[in-house]
């Protein structure tokens, strides 16, 4: 006699009940990632149906039958992440800058840092702009340095001037692409721009925790660089103060190639490592003490010490993000053995990401919250499945073991991330991983634990000695191998489907019990199809005009050899080709006249007109079917135009052939009409700072 299906539904249902709690943060994220998609900028009336829904939920979640109430709380748990990101967009709004600014730019420094171009760059906070209204004045501007500086030595709480060029933050260079607009708006930046006249101090920074911490974080990196100079100095003085200033670009360079470059970001490797180290370290000093093992509970004395430490390295670092969201895992894992729970679960992992997708929800999109959690997942699933499954291995090989699966996991785990955000792949990354990995954990952090020890007796060499060794060998890994033929490959940037079915499918397999789990490799297929098909835009054009791209046999050929480059790169580098810009400009398939660029496609022509006196000479669309200016029209054109104005409305443009003619898609169409597009105005609430 055959099971009912309503009994068999019931008896799948409960062999889930050990691993439903797995599943909130990924109903969480999903409800976070449906704002983020949404069309239109959620009205207050969404709100109060969001809030119903989630009081009903709530309700109900207590008393239906106990194989409902997951249902219920799956849904309390998609409403609340939908209506938290909203709530989280709308309580940092503030003023951004409308127009193209040039004047004095006065502020206090928060942050120090370097841009992409290794340029210094300041973010400033209490803005004064000359002439304008304080309330449309930014609360936060960035301004690179360039030209002649050196008078000052910009440190945080001071007050400085300058003139310099402001301007909005820019939206994606081509639809679809990454919103910095987005990013900027949840930082609270209003504009960002450029200067190169030098930077006047206008007040010293006022003491405080922040300042100490500051130049304490200062002082460690040039004391570990005068003691190690070179590479390695740098490398140690990012290691252990998050200063990455004195490192070359050329190593940079190569320590991406290698994979390895996350050796540098004090997230979760470090601080896992670090206060791991000082976990272990001070539970065998105190088993040591005769009698004190067996009186007192030193495991969680040992966890209390390497929370601290966390914490500790957490502030001198300069509570970034990253860093941040590395303290909450090891302090989830520390509470855990304070409770006497298992520290390294999956619920503890979940845990972490509720932790972190409350404080800051918009850290769903970023790489580096998808990159952390991946590979954190990955390995806590793959060695609980081989917890009792290695005694056949020798004791000594089993270690060997562990950081072989380690290396491999973790890497497998984050491939399809990196790929994605970052267009490519280290084919060697493994193998540069297992030579620098293992030493990073047994020598580099224990000997920077033992630096800022002995830096009480001024014997801190030993220490920085020891990191030094390590260091070198970890540097000479990355410069050989990344010299290696076809150690970096290149892919196309997948479309926005991709990345959430990949893992989706990666946590089904992990979280889901029974043999259904094995939808989750096919669901991850799914992922992987449509990345292998993604078709690029045929032609991309830039929201200032200045440039456009189209596809050819030989890779995208760009109109202009110079100018618009931080478009020109990303556009490139979504291809899967990144080249120079001048390679890229002097390919076939773009015809240049002077001041015009044309493109001729089967569906029709694309002109691109740059500089006022070339406009005016132009008749008409010059035969073309799409018009584009960097200036304004002054007419109406017997064509479809877009002119500067329309371009700043409308964002980067994608054009594709259709069977009715050209296809043109906006950056602003993608995005929708939202908060940091400018396309909806924040709501009065009352907890916007």
């Amino acid at each position: 006699m055959g099971i009912a299906p309503g009994q068999q539904m019931a008896e799948i249902w409960i062999r889930q009940r050990g691993s439903l709690f797995g599943w909130a943060p990924v109903v969480l994220s999903i409800g976070i990632g449906a704002y983020f998609t949404l069309p239109v900028e959620p009205s207050l009336s969404l709100y109060v149906i969001l809030g119903g829904v989630i009081a009903v939920a709530l309700g109900l979640s207590r008393w239906l039958p106990y194989l409902a109430r997951p249902l219920a709380v799956a849904v309390l748990l998609l409403c609340l992440g939908l209506a938290w990101a909203g709530i989280r967009a709308q309580s940092v709004a503030a003023p951004v800058l409308g127009f193209r600014y040039y004047g004095t730019i006065e502020g206090r420094i928060v942050v120090v840092d370097r841009s992409q171009s290794d340029a210094v760059r300041l973010t400033l906070d209490r803005v004064v702009l000359d002439r304008m209204n304080p309330d449309r004045r930014p609360d936060r501007v960035r301004v690179s340095l360039h030209g002649q500086q050196g008078f000052i030595d910009p440190v945080p709480g001071m007050r400085v001037m300058m003139t310099g060029h402001l301007s909005p933050p820019s939206g994606p260079v081509e639809p679809g692409g990454f919103d910095f607009q987005r990013m900027a708006w949840f930082d609270r930046l209003g504009a960002v721009g450029y200067t190169r006249t030098p930077v006047l101090a206008l007040a010293p920074p006022k003491g405080g925790a922040e300042l100490w911490l500051y130049r304490l974080r200062m002082s460690i990196s040039a004391g570990v660089q005068a003691r190690l100079p070179g590479e390695t100095g740098a490398f140690a003085a990012a290691i252990l103060t998050g200063d990455r200033s004195g490192m070359g670009r050329d190593t940079l360079d190569d320590l991406r190639a290698t994979n390895l470059a996350h050796l540098l970001a004090i997230s979760g490797l470090h601080m896992g490592l670090l206060t791991g180290f000082v976990f272990g370290a001070v539970r065998l000093g105190l088993v040591l003490v005769p009698g004190l093992a067996l009186r007192r509970p030193v495991k969680k004395y040992a966890a209390i010490a390497g929370l601290l430490a966390g914490a500790f390295y957490l502030a001198l670092s300069g509570g970034n993000v990253a860093t941040m969201r590395a303290f909450v895992m090891v302090g989830v894992m520390f509470v855990a053995v304070l409770l006497d729970r298992r520290a390294l679960t999956l619920r503890a992992v979940a845990i972490a990401a509720l932790i972190v997708l409350a404080i800051h929800p918009e850290d769903l999109t970023g790489p580096g919250f998808q990159m952390s959690f991946a590979a954190t997942t990955a390995l806590v699933a793959v060695f609980e499945a081989l917890r009792g499954r290695t005694d056949w291995l020798p004791r000594w090989l089993r270690p060997v073991f562990a950081v072989v699966v380690s290396s491999a996991v973790a890497g497998l785990a984050t491939a399809p991330i990196s790929a994605a955000h970052f267009n490519q792949i280290s084919h060697f990354g493994l193998i540069a991983n297992l030579l620098s990995v293992p030493l990073m954990g047994v020598l580099v952090m224990p000997a920077a634990v033992l630096t800022a020890c002995l830096s009480l007796i001024g014997l801190e060499g030993v220490g920085l000695w020891l990191m030094d060794l390590g260091l070198r060998w970890i540097l000479g890994v990355a410069h050989r191998i990344a010299g290696w033929d076809g150690a970096l490959g290149h892919v196309p940037s997948p479309g926005g489907w991709v990345l959430p079915l990949i893992a989706l499918g990666g946590l089904w397999l992990i979280l889901w019990q029974g043999r259904g789990r094995w939808l989750g490799p096919v669901v991850m297929g799914c992922g992987f199809w449509l990345w292998s098909g993604v078709d690029r835009p045929v032609l991309l054009v830039t929201d200032t005009g200045g440039l456009m791209g189209v596809m050819t046999d030989d890779g995208r050929a760009l109109s202009r050899p110079s100018g618009d480059g931080f478009a020109a790169t990303a556009w490139l580098e979504n291809d899967g080709a990144p080249v120079a810009q001048e390679i890229a400009a002097a390919r076939p398939g773009i015809d240049a006249t002077g001041r015009e660029w044309r493109v001729r496609l089967e569906a029709g022509t694309v002109l691109l007109v740059r500089g006022k006196t070339a406009l005016d000479a132009l008749e008409g669309c010059g035969g073309a079917e799409v018009l584009i200016t960097d200036q304004r029209l002054a007419g109406d054109r017997p064509c479809i135009a877009y002119d500067a104005n329309r371009l700043r409305a409308t964002g980067a443009l994608s054009i594709r052939e259709g069977a009715d003619g050209l296809e043109i898609v906006t950056a602003h169409e993608v995005v929708g009409e939202r908060l940091w597009n400018g396309g909806a105005a924040p709501l009065s609430l009352p907890w916007r700072p």
